[in-house]
C-alpha cells in the first residue's frame, strides 16, 4: 500500500464531488500539518490518510450504494473509520455507543447495513487481525443484544450519478416510534462546506472544536469544514464539555461550535469567567434556541469572538440560516422570546414563510428548498405531507401528499414557526410535537410509544417545559426508577423524561383527541 497521502484520491469516490475528496486534497497540500487532535493523540494529514487507507483496504470492494455502520467513540480510529467508509465509495451510517443496543439494532436493520465498524474491530484491523468486521446478525440484531429488528431496507441496485450518492445517513426521532432515516448526498453537503469555510475564514493553522456526536449532523460541519481548509479538528471528551473555556484555552481553539446549553452549564458551574477566552475568534451555536442571555455570557468570556447563531434541520443539511450578532451588545436585537434571531438563509437556498392556509406571510412555517434539501426519507412513507409545491404568484401552496420522492422544486416543511422582521428570521418554536432537547431533535410520540409499551402503562403522554421532558401516564402505580429504566433501555438518555406522573385519565378535546393544554395543567 502506498505511503503517499494522495493514495485516498486514487479511489473513484475520492473526487472533487465527494467529502473524501475534500480531505484528500488537503492531505496532498498539507501532509505534515495536524489534522486531528483527540484523546491525547495528534495525527497529521499524512498519518490520518494512511490510517483511513488501511481501514478502507480491509473493507474491500463494496457494491454500489453499500451502507456501512460506524459504532465508535471519540477516538482517532473513529474519524479514520469515517473517512475509510467514504473513500471506499460507501455511505456512512453513524451509530452511537451510548445508545441502547436495541435502538442501534433497529437502525442497523432499517439502514440495511452491509457491515458495522466498531471500536474493537477498528483496533483489531489496525493490528491486521482476522477478526470479522460484521457486528449485526442476518436479522439485524447485534450479537447477544435485544430482539430481532425490522427487516433491512435494501440499498440501491445501481450507483447514482456523481454528487447524488449518499455520503451519510442519519436517523432522527420518528413520530411513529420508529427512527427516520435521512440520506444526505455529497451534492447536498459540498456547497454547504464550501460556503462555511469562506464564511468563517477557516485556514491552515486554525483549530476547530468537535463537540457533537457523529450521530448529530453538526459533526459534519466540524469534520469537513476543518479538513477542507487544512485546519485541525480538536475533539473534547464528554467531561470536557462542562468546562468549555478551559478546553478551548488549553487547546488554543480559534473556532468553537456547540449547542447553546453548553454555555448554560458552564455558567451555572462558574466555569465561564469574564475574559477567559481572549484569543477565540468565533463562537458558533446550533441545535437549539440560543438565548440572548447565553450569548451575553459567551461574549463576556470571549470578548473578541464573533458570535453566530446557526439554524437548520437535518433534512436541509446541517444548517440553512445564520445570524451574526453585532460586536457591541448595545446593538443586539430585542426579540419577543429573548432568543437570538436565526437570521438569513444561506445565499444558495430559497425560503418562504407560509401561514396555516398555505399563503405567504410574515409569521408562519418556514419552508426551504435548494441544493441542500435532501432527496427524501429512507422510508418513502415519511415523505407524505413533508413537502410543498409553491411558486411565487401561486395563491396557495399544495401539499405533496404521496410517498413519491419529492421533485427538487418542492419545498421542505421545517415544522418550525418563525417571524420575519426587516428580512431577519426569528425562531418562535415548533408547530408539532417535535422538540429540541439539549440540541437533539425529539419526537414526543417516540418517547410516548416507548413508555406506553410498559406492561403497567395503559396510555402515555410526554410534555416539554423548554428544558426537560415530563411524562404522564394512565395505569398502575409503577416506581419512577422502573419507568425511567424501561425507557432508558429503549431510547437514548436525552429522550428519557426527568419526571414521571401517574394520572387517572387524560383530558380530551371535543374531537376526542388528547387536549395537551389541559394536560399541562395536570402536570406537577
Amino acid at each position: 500500500m502506498s505511503d503517499s497521502p494522495s493514495a485516498m484520491s486514487d479511489s473513484p469516490s475520492a473526487t472533487s464531488d465527494s467529502l473524501s475528496g475534500l480531505f484528500s486534497r488537503s492531505a496532498r497540500r498539507h501532509p505534515d500539518r495536524p489534522a486531528l487532535s483527540v484523546a491525547g493523540a495528534t495525527l497529521t494529514y499524512r498519518e490520518l490518510a494512511r490510517t483511513a487507507e488501511r481501514l478502507a483496504a480491509h473493507l474491500g470492494p463494496l457494491p454500489p450504494g453499500a451502507r456501512v455502520g460506524l459504532l465508535a467513540s471519540r477516538s482517532p480510529l473513529a474519524y479514520a473509520g469515517y473517512l475509510a467508509v467514504l473513500s471506499a465509495g460507501a455511505t456512512v451510517v453513524p451509530l452511537n455507543p451510548i445508545f441502547p443496543a436495541r435502538r442501534n439494532a433497529a437502525i442497523a436493520a432499517r439502514a440495511g447495513l452491509r457491515t458495522v465498524l466498531t471500536d474493537t474491530a477498528l483496533r483489531d484491523l489496525m493490528r491486521e487481525s482476522a477478526v470479522p468486521l460484521a457486528l449485526a446478525t442476518a436479522d439485524g440484531t447485534p450479537s447477544g443484544h435485544g430482539t430481532p429488528a425490522a427487516p433491512p431496507v435494501p440499498g440501491p441496485a445501481a450507483p447514482p450519478p456523481a454528487g447524488e450518492a449518499p455520503a451519510y445517513i442519519l436517523f432522527t426521532s420518528g413520530s411513529t416510534g420508529v427512527p427516520k432515516g435521512l440520506p444526505i448526498a455529497h451534492g447536498n453537503v459540498l456547497p454547504y462546506i464550501a460556503h462555511q469555510v469562506e464564511r468563517y475564514e477557516v485556514a491552515p493553522g486554525d483549530r476547530l472544536s468537535q463537540t457533537f456526536d457523529l450521530t448529530f449532523d453538526p459533526s459534519v460541519f466540524d469534520m469537513f469544514v476543518t479538513w477542507a481548509a487544512g485546519a485541525t479538528l480538536v475533539v473534547p471528551q464528554r467531561e470536557d464539555l462542562a468546562d468549555p473555556a478551559a478546553f478551548a484555552r488549553t487547546h488554543r481553539l480559534t473556532h468553537w461550535f456547540s449547542v447553546p446549553s453548553v454555555v448554560s452549564l458552564a455558567a451555572r458551574l462558574r466555569r465561564l469567567p469574564a475574559g477567559c477566552l481572549p484569543d477565540l475568534r468565533w463562537g458558533l451555536f446550533a441545535g437549539e434556541q440560543l438565548t440572548l442571555k447565553q450569548a451575553a455570557a459567551w461574549h463576556r468570556a470571549a470578548p473578541q469572538a464573533v458570535i453566530e447563531n446557526l439554524y437548520g434541520p437535518t433534512e436541509l443539511t446541517v444548517t440553512c440560516t445564520a445570524y451574526r450578532l453585532p460586536a457591541d451588545p448595545a446593538d443586539w436585537p430585542s426579540t419577543r422570546n429573548a432568543s437570538v434571531p436565526i437570521g438569513h438563509r444561506l445565499p444558495h437556498l430559497e425560503h418562504v414563510v407560509l401561514d396555516g392556509t398555505g399563503r405567504p406571510a410574515a409569521e408562519g412555517e418556514l419552508c426551504v428548498r435548494g441544493v441542500q434539501r435532501f432527496a427524501g426519507y429512507l422510508d418513502p412513507e415519511n415523505n407524505a405531507g413533508r413537502f410543498l409545491d409553491w411558486e411565487p404568484g401561486d395563491a396557495v401552496a399544495r401539499v405533496h401528499d404521496t410517498h413519491d420522492a419529492p421533485a427538487p422544486r418542492l419545498w421542505y416543511r421545517t415544522g418550525d414557526r418563525v417571524v420575519a422582521e426587516d428580512g431577519v428570521l426569528t425562531h418562535l418554536g415548533r408547530l408539532d410535537a417535535q422538540v429540541q432537547v439539549h440540541g437533539y431533535r425529539v419526537e414526543l410520540g417516540e418517547v410516548e410509544a416507548a413508555l406506553a409499551a410498559h406492561p403497567g402503562v395503559e396510555d402515555a403522554a410526554v410534555l416539554f417545559d423548554g428544558t426537560d421532558l415530563r411524562a404522564l401516564y394512565v395505569g398502575a402505580s409503577v416506581p419512577v426508577a422502573e419507568l425511567a429504566g424501561w425507557v432508558a433501555g429503549r431510547l437514548p438518555a436525552y429522550m428519557v423524561p426527568g419526571r414521571f406522573q401517574r394520572v387517572d385519565r387524560f383530558p380530551l378535546n371535543d374531537n376526542g383527541k388528547l387536549d395537551r393544554k389541559k394536560l399541562e395543567t395536570l402536570a406537577c
